[in-house]
């Protein structure tokens, strides 16, 4: 993840579960800190010694832009009060990295290049919840029970929800990255989009370092600067990071119990309801009135009286009297659908992106022994590029239906005007974007 504090940024988020892809394309294995230009990685320096002046002159980084920023950051690190030892420790080492500040700049952070957004949501799934990863969380879940049973206790988070956010991150902290969290960040800085909040996050490393909570060398991370086995921003480590082994340190690099108690607190902090479900799959009756999934909850004995049965008649049964729900059918009307609950929201406090709090909820069922979708995905339809959702967005928003911003995401705005459309013009009013859809609203708007 890549959490900040409370809420993510949510670009860096998203550089995590990108990372994630790759990391599932090379297997479960760790790569040791590397050095040299392509991490800018310093080694570990342990705590950095007193009597140092963070304003004196650095060894160039042969990078101008880079150099001048380093020179100005430092000024204000120590007028913000952090330790000059430490300032310099950070700063010292840094060197330009192709992904920022080289000839091509990467665009991972692109809409185009974000999985949760370019894919099909059922090719997002086939990957993030795969039989592999299933298997190996299950495992995992088996192996340790004490550890959690005291997450469960301490925290109020379940295993499962637990489990598959360490999946999701770091395929189970098999890959937690293999940058140096200082060098990515100055690089950020450097290049200047988020210069502001790239800052703030070196900040919050100095003060990891100061409080002795980790080593200079210990601040391994992935491109955009997430830290450990549950990829955390700094500012969200300092706000959440856990010491679960009471041994005075918060290792969420390679302690897994630390890892996943500083997760389950933060999860804990932003609302997660112990024992409740994410969300359940339910069924509709033909006639049904799709216009009612407009993202508004409502009480479940609402959504049974229009005829919504939720399949896991066990799991129905368990949940709280008087549980608000939100119907979401996030393939349209021939796709599985769902009563979303609070515990989904809580997932996109790690990531905004609604497939990816799904996928934590499906492979959280997973690893637990739940069954699997009932419903099939409707793998023969032709969802929009993300070019085509900017030509939806726009012709909706000619039409007076609103879609929003024209950004490329088919998000709850724009599946919302698509809804409006569909259902003044006479077709099942699902709200989701093919390419069929899109023919007709580009018509529509001339």
């Amino acid at each position: 993840m890549s959490v900040s504090i409370r809420k993510p940024a949510r670009w860096a988020v998203v550089g995590a579960v990108t990372a994630l892809v790759a990391a599932c394309a090379a297997g479960p294995q760790v790569p040791p800190p590397r050095t040299g230009p392509e991490t800018g990685n310093p080694g570990n320096s342990g705590t950095p010694s007193s009597n140092v002046d963070p304003l004196a002159p650095y060894e160039s980084s042969g990078h101008a832009a880079m150099d001048a920023w380093r020179a100005s950051f430092a000024a204000r690190a120590s007028a913000d009060g952090r330790d000059p030892a430490v300032i310099r420790a950070i700063l010292e080492g840094i060197s330009p990295l192709d992904i920022f500040l080289g000839n091509t700049v990467s665009t991972a952070s692109a809409v185009e290049d974000q999985a949760e957004f370019a894919k099909p949501i059922w090719e997002y799934l086939r990957t993030a919840v795969s039989e592999t990863r299933r298997v190996n969380g299950a495992e995992l879940l088996a192996g340790t029970p004490d550890m959690w049973s005291g997450l469960e206790n301490r925290y109020g988070v379940d295993r499962g929800a637990l489990t598959a956010i360490w999946g999701m991150e770091t395929n189970f902290g098999s890959y937690i990255g293999t940058f140096d969290a200082a060098n990515t960040l100055a690089n950020m800085a450097v290049e200047g989009r988020r210069r502001g909040f790239a800052e703030g996050e070196l900040l919050a490393l100095m003060k990891i370092v100061e409080r002795g909570e980790a080593a200079r060398g210990d601040l391994i991370s992935g491109w955009a600067g997430a830290m450990g086995q549950t990829q955390f921003m700094p500012s969200t480590y300092l706000a959440h990071a856990a010491d679960f082994d009471g041994d005075g340190r918060k290792d969420v690099w390679k302690n897994t119990g630390d890892a996943l108690a500083s997760a389950g607190n933060y999860l804990s902090v932003s609302g997660y309801e112990f024992g409740q479900p994410w969300g359940l799959e339910v069924t509709l009756p033909e006639d049904f009135d799709y216009s009612l999934a407009d993202g508004r909850e409502r009480r479940v004995e609402s959504w049974q009286s229009q005829g919504v049965t939720i399949v896991d008649t066990a799991r129905g049964a368990a949940i709280s009297d008087g549980k608000f729900g939100e119907l979401w059918v996030p393939a349209g009307h021939r796709g599985p659908k769902f009563l979303l609950f609070k515990n989904f929201n809580v997932f996109k406090t790690y990531n905004r992106a609604d497939s990816y709090a799904l996928a934590v909820g499906l492979l959280s069922d997973a690893v637990t022994g739940r069954p699997a979708l009932s419903t099939p995905w409707p793998r023969d339809l032709q969802p929009l590029s993300v070019a085509q959702v900017k030509q939806l967005q726009a012709a909706l928003n000619d039409l007076g239906h609103d879609a929003g911003p024209v950004d490329g995401i088919a998000g709850r705005g724009t599946k919302g005007a698509l809804r409006r459309f569909q259902a003044a013009n006479g077709f099942i009013a699902d709200g989701f974007p093919t390419t069929e859809m899109l023919s007709y609203v580009l018509a529509a708007a001339g």
